[in-house]
């Protein structure tokens, strides 16, 4: 059994501010050691449940975040940007996939909720249903057949994954009071929560049936300018000035157009114009 874990990090234990998981700060330095323990948790469970390979991909900014030197030696680690599926490369070699550190979407409440911070998105709908980063790798993973058997975030996340993922394992680690307050539990407490899920989550994994397409993405920003910048791709077309729309048949490919499409939107960003 193969095992990828998408790591993501503002919804690893204890994160509540934009300075814990913004790269270089004192801040991200400590919060780097909260993800390592939640990724090695979600390992040591995946391991126990009878995992035989376990992948990390990194997720998060940079993707340069979790500290190698103290991940769990029997997991290798996918880290630096640039990966052909981004926040899901590995999947097409799994057997399992989980979320670790994940959040809700734009829009949403949750602690530092957003989706693709950077790219002015003011939300995300496939097929009509609205979109976290969490919907948007599940479906993903599930056009390949892969299961997201675990994920890991605050009680928000949790509960939007509910409606991506109902069979899989949740671990709220935190509580939401706001996007940047959230009650919060000791690491080792979370650890140990996610750890026991993982091995049960182990129990869900194995391919099934690919969901198939079509896949009709839109997106909405915050000025019209990133919507124009976003147009620049064929086959991407204005559906109202902030918001634009494509169709695939094929997920891949509808996935890789979206994050182009938030690579030109973040390219476009100009100074906040009140």
């Amino acid at each position: 059994m193969r095992v990828m874990i998408s790591a993501d990090m503002e919804g690893a234990s204890g994160v509540t501010w934009p300075g814990d998981v913004a790269p270089g700060t004192e801040q991200w330095q400590r919060f780097r050691r909260m993800l390592t323990s939640d990724v090695n948790a979600a390992i040591a469970g995946f391991f126990a449940g009878g995992a035989d390979q376990v992948l990390v991909n990194e997720a998060h900014s940079s993707m340069r975040n979790i500290l190698l030197e103290d991940l769990d030696p029997r997991a290798g680690m996918l880290t630096g940007r640039h990966k052909p599926l981004g926040m899901m490369q590995g999947v097409q070699d799994a057997d399992a996939v989980a979320f670790v550190g994940y959040h809700a979407g734009a829009g949403e409440p949750g602690v530092l909720a957003h989706t693709y911070l950077g790219a002015g998105l003011l939300g995300l709908w496939i097929n009509g249903a609205p979109a976290s980063e969490g919907r948007l790798n599940a479906l993903v993973a599930a056009s390949l057949g892969v299961p997201v058997v675990l994920v890991a975030g605050d009680d928000q996340t949790c509960a939007d994954a509910a409606n991506y993922a109902p069979a899989a394992e949740m671990v709220p680690v935190k509580t939401s009071v706001s996007r940047y307050a959230a009650i919060c539990r000791h690491p080792t407490v979370t650890a140990a929560e996610i750890q026991a899920a993982a091995q049960r989550a182990a129990g869900l994994a194995g391919c099934g049936p690919a969901m198939a397409g079509p896949w009709q993405f839109e997106i909405e920003f915050h000025a019209t300018h990133l919507a124009d910048a976003a147009t620049q791709i064929p086959d991407v077309e204005l559906v109202t000035p902030r918001r634009v729309g494509f169709s695939f048949d094929d997920m891949l490919v509808a996935a890789r157009c979206f994050r182009a499409c938030t690579r030109l939107a973040g390219a476009a960003t100009e100074p906040d114009f009140d």
